[in-house]
């Protein structure tokens, strides 16, 4: 059973920075998509940034430049750090979790519809 847990979200002032943090369990699979989503009220889930298994990472173009997704694979965590925060980063967010075929295991899908395993969310609050 896959098991995805999300922490260190929180309220920070923007242009602060905050690093969330997903510990996942249960995944076995050697060729797989890791991804942060986020979803603010009345907005559709929004693919933030993707690690394929070879850690090819790509972001949306509103965090370019300002977040980083990497992953520990010793300690089976994915991470985000988010710098430079602006109050429209608010929201909730999302670890995600995709198996992928040794086909497709260069690039990741950015449809949250293509991501069977999530976690419960960590909410991020930035005030202006």
């Amino acid at each position: 059973q896959v098991q995805l847990v999300e922490s260190g979200g929180g309220s920070v002032q923007s242009g602060g920075s905050l690093r969330l943090s997903c510990a996942v369990s249960g995944y076995t699979d050697s060729k797989y998509c890791m991804a942060w989503f986020r979803q603010s009220p009345g907005k559709e889930r929004e693919g933030v940034a993707h690690i394929t298994t070879y850690g090819i990472t790509t972001y949306v173009e509103s965090v370019k430049g300002r977040f980083t997704i990497s992953q520990d694979k010793a300690k089976n965590t994915l991470d985000l750090q988010m710098n430079s925060l602006k109050p429209e980063d608010t929201a909730m967010y999302y670890c995600a979790a995709e198996k992928r075929s040794y086909r497709s295991a260069g690039w990741c899908p950015t449809d949250p519809a293509d991501y069977h395993y999530w976690g419960q969310g960590t909410q991020v609050t930035v005030s202006s």
